[in-house]
C-alpha cells in the first residue's frame, strides 16, 4: 500500500503564508496525479489544486494566483504553497495520489490523513 503523510499546517494571519508538504512511502511503482483537497466544517470535501505526472496543474478559481501546487517525483513528494492567505481557506487540507503499488498494481487513490490550516482575520 501506499502511506501518505501531510506537514506544514497551522495558524497563520490573513495574508501570511504556509507550505504544505506531503510525503508517500510504501511499495511503489509510480504515482501519476497528486493533489490538494480541503474540507471546512459544514461544507464538502472540495478539489484545492492537482498536478498530473508530466506537471499540468489545475486550480480551483478561488486560489488561483495565490496558491502553487508542485511536486518532487524523486521523492514521491507534493507540495502546495499557499499566500496571501484569506481567512475562508480554512479547512483541513488532505493530499491525494493516484499511484500503483507491489501489492494493488492497478491505479487508486490514496489519501492523506489531513492538516489543519487555520488563518485569523
Amino acid at each position: 500500500q501506499m502511506q501518505l503523510v501531510e506537514s506544514g499546517g497551522g495558524l497563520v494571519q490573513a495574508g501570511g503564508s504556509l507550505r504544505l508538504s506531503c510525503a508517500a512511502s510504501g511499495r511503489i511503482f509510480s504515482i501519476n496525479a497528486m493533489g490538494w483537497y480541503r474540507q471546512a466544517p459544514g461544507k464538502q470535501r472540495e478539489l484545492v489544486a492537482t498536478i498530473t505526472s508530466g506537471g499540468t496543474t489545475n486550480y480551483a478559481d478561488s486560489v488561483k494566483g495565490r496558491f502553487t501546487i508542485s511536486r518532487d517525483n524523486a521523492k514521491n513528494t507534493v507540495y502546495l504553497q499557499m499566500n496571501s492567505l484569506k481567512p475562508e481557506d480554512t479547512a483541513v487540507y488532505y493530499c491525494m495520489m493516484n499511484g500503483r503499488t507491489v501489492l494493488r498494481p492497478s491505479a487508486n487513490d490514496y489519501w492523506g490523513q489531513g492538516t489543519q490550516v487555520t488563518v485569523s482575520s
